[in-house]
């Protein structure tokens, strides 16, 4: 088994839009990200960024539904579903 990394971007409008993703991510969480090399970044800054990019592409979504409690009749159950949508 081989360990070849497939993370290349190789068209270059691909790398620019995950650049300014990248960046806007950092904006939002509140690291003061540079272009080029972040080594003065603490490993809980860099985390942050990358877990903040996460949370956009990959969104949890969560209804909430009360239905009809089926053991005591007449009272009302609160039902809580949680989506991931992953690619």
């Amino acid at each position: 088994m081989s360990n070849s990394n497939n993370n290349q971007i190789n068209i270059p409008q691909a790398r620019e839009a995950m650049d300014r993703f990248k960046m806007q991510a950092a904006q939002e969480v509140g690291v003061n990200l540079t272009n080029g090399y972040n080594g003065h970044l603490t490993s809980r800054e860099a985390g942050s960024v990358g877990g903040q990019m996460v949370k956009k592409i990959c969104p949890v979504r969560t209804a909430r539904y009360e239905r009809h409690n089926r053991i005591a009749r007449g009272h009302l159950q609160t039902a809580q579903y949680i989506a991931s949508i992953s690619i």
